[in-house]
């Protein structure tokens, strides 16, 4: 591990909006934020949004400073990746903003029943293997952990440039007939003023100058009665 690594590693344990837990320890004790995010720690009843492998916490920040109304948290295993976000929700006075280092397997640990009003699901990694499909964000096995926690009204958003994982969500919203609300094939080559335009990740924007198109997708998983 290089020494900048642990650099970060160290520093974010000085952070006090980042939590980090493992299989392992959430074995031993319930997590104390479960359920009461917004009593016990942003101490307001404002919605509570998730950013799923936030990476460097650019989406999050971007959302963060947008909706000041509203409390964001962001997930990923990547500690180094987490302490950029950490810096700029620091360095911002943003004080609606936390990071959860875990894996994304574990998220139901953190959040209570109707805890969480939306999902954001930037970039993630589309896992092209089909063997390893089930790790895809949007695989039903993860749409069930998500309906623990999320509200009946609340909305999942993806962007991605991938178009397996494009295409394989909205096989998963019509074979499980959930609603689908938004659903664009190249977000930019619309002229729709749609606010998911407004936040471009540092990835992204390199990916729009290679010519790739962004997809995007928002649905609801719970299915209708």
């Amino acid at each position: 591990m290089s020494k900048n690594k642990l650099q970060k590693f160290s520093e974010n344990r000085t952070f006090p909006n980042l939590f980090q837990y493992g299989y392992e320890d959430l074995q031993q004790a319930e997590f104390s934020l479960k359920g009461k995010w917004g009593t016990k720690f942003f101490r307001n009843r404002n919605p509570l949004i998730l950013e799923l492998g936030c990476g460097k916490g650019e989406y999050t920040i971007g959302l963060a400073q947008r909706y000041p109304e509203k409390n964001f948290i962001g997930v990923d295993i990547k500690g180094a990746r987490l302490w950029k976000g950490l810096n700029d929700a620091k360095n911002l006075g943003l004080s609606n903003v936390a990071f959860i280092r875990t894996r994304i397997e574990l998220i139901e640990a953190f959040f209570g029943s109707d805890e969480v009003a939306e999902i954001w699901i930037t970039f993630p990694d589309p896992q092209p293997q089909k063997s390893r499909q089930r790790k895809r964000l949007t695989h039903p096995l993860f749409l069930n952990r998500y309906r623990n926690f999320l509200q009946k009204d609340g909305l999942i958003h993806l962007k991605t440039d991938s178009e397996l994982l494009y295409e394989f969500t909205k096989e998963v919203i019509a074979e499980q007939g959930l609603t689908l609300y938004s659903d664009t094939a190249d977000l930019y080559a619309t002229t729709d003023h749609l606010e998911v335009k407004t936040i471009r990740t540092f990835y992204e924007d390199i990916w729009l100058k290679s010519n790739l198109s962004i997809k995007y997708l928002c649905f609801s998983p719970h299915h209708e009665c």
